[in-house]
């Protein structure tokens, strides 16, 4: 199936697109869509895209951590599932996929509602916007989704009209070495999935925690690539899930998705 290929690609660190794209700090073409850096609730969506995302993904809320957040994704009854990928007329669709890490946070948030409520979230890499969505619903103050890909920003959209909410700020301008944001939680998962890349997000996480005493959680499931970089000496474990039957066999058997704190040690922080 063509989908399972692609998340082969991110499961085993390959030199895919949207790394790319995330090194090169611009975002990845789509066709049919004028690309914008910017936009919030009320923006008009392109009527031709939206129709044809409505028509070739799936409303569901099962097999995942989180059933109360509904998302339009990618499944086996998709006739995307079975096409060949370079029929697909955008950027690869790696927003219609909800990722172990986005999972294990977004339940993470939804069970702990304290840590987002009355703060300001910023959900780095936001995909499907699962774990923006999953802040807003437990009261946080201010959202930014941010995802390189316009075409994720508009599944954002619709995500959030699936589940009652005013759609929440979102910017596909790569922000990944920008200046540090007055953020008070960055939230991002699955993201390690290439080593520049990687390089790149330590970097920058570690400057907006210096800056700005920044909180960052990061959501993976194990990955080689993540557990393999040095990050991963400065994470402390927050909580584990077991992941849904599902979500195993979508993910190359993976059982098991962890929510990480990052607390760079002070030697490091004026690297």
């Amino acid at each position: 199936m063509a989908f399972r290929g692609w998340k082969r690609l991110l499961l085993l660190g390959r030199q895919d697109p949207f790394a790319k794209a995330w090194r090169n700090r611009r975002a990845v073409p789509s066709l049919r869509w004028k690309r914008c850096c910017h936009w919030s609730a009320g923006k008009s969506l392109d009527p031709e895209v939206k129709a044809f995302l409505e028509e070739n993904t799936e409303v569901t809320s099962s097999g995942h951590l989180t059933p109360e957040i509904r998302l339009r994704l990618l499944t086996p009854r998709c006739r995307f599932w079975r096409e060949k990928p370079d029929l697909w007329p955008y950027g690869d669709p790696f927003w219609a996929i909800y990722w172990p890490g986005g999972q294990a946070l977004s339940r993470y948030i939804l069970d702990n509602p304290c840590v987002v409520k009355g703060r300001s979230v910023l959900d780095l890499g936001s995909g499907c916007g699962a774990t923006a969505i999953a802040a807003v619903m437990s009261g946080a103050s201010q959202v930014l989704a941010n995802d390189i890909d316009p075409i994720a920003g508009m599944a954002m959209i619709l995500n959030c009209e699936l589940n009652h909410l005013n759609p929440f700020p979102i910017t596909i301008k790569n922000i990944i070495n920008s200046e540090a944001g007055n953020w008070d939680l960055i939230v991002l998962g699955d993201m390690f999935y290439d080593e520049q890349l990687a390089d790149g997000l330590h970097r920058w996480l570690r400057k907006c925690i210096r800056i700005q005493k920044t909180e960052v959680l990061i959501g993976d499931p194990g990955r080689h690539q993540f557990l393999s970089h040095s990050i991963h000496s400065q994470l402390h474990k927050v909580i584990e899930y077991s992941l849904p039957e599902y979500t195993r066999q979508e993910n190359n058997g993976l059982t098991s998705s962890i929510v990480w704190s990052y607390q760079p040690s002070n030697s490091l922080e004026n690297c």
